[in-house]
């Protein structure tokens, strides 16, 4: 059996949270979709679960932190390019969301992140295939040593 990944977020607004990840390309799956929560599908095995502050509260004895001003994890999800991380990134700001820092450019690595509507952030990362392969660490020795 293949390992899926469910990312539980929580929302104060569900309709809006819908409408917001479908614009950036992503679909819903109805079959764990209700008024409760939506099922995100970013791609096979890897989903979102944006549930209302309510629904969410049913999951856990702890309380439910306010995305808008707390940090509790940050979603990182890799694209195939530069560009492809501008491009999701540019969608996301259309869709009403927040760039909170500028664009990190480590010349191996490129991300820019981003907050959806309730707080919650993102960051969208390009990395060279080959400082993929070797790891950041050895693929900076390897060109530090040859500059």
């Amino acid at each position: 059996m293949v390992t899926s990944i469910f990312v539980n977020l929580s929302t104060s607004d569900l309709d809006r949270s819908k409408a917001f990840f479908t614009a950036l390309g992503w679909s819903i799956n109805p079959l764990f979709t209700d008024e409760n929560a939506a099922c995100i599908v970013i791609e096979e095995n890897l989903y979102l679960m944006v549930l209302s502050r309510d629904f969410i509260a049913t999951f856990t004895d702890k309380p439910i932190a306010d995305p808008s001003t707390t940090v509790l994890t940050q979603t990182a999800f890799s694209r195939d390019s530069r560009e492809d991380v501008d491009a999701i990134v540019d969608k996301a700001l259309a869709g009403g969301a927040t760039e909170p820092r500028a664009a990190q450019d480590y010349g191996f690595m490129y991300a820019r992140d981003f907050q959806d509507p309730d707080g919650n952030e993102f960051s969208a990362l390009w990395m060279d295939p080959v400082a993929s392969e070797k790891g950041p660490a050895a693929y900076l020795a390897e060109h530090q040593a040859g500059a």
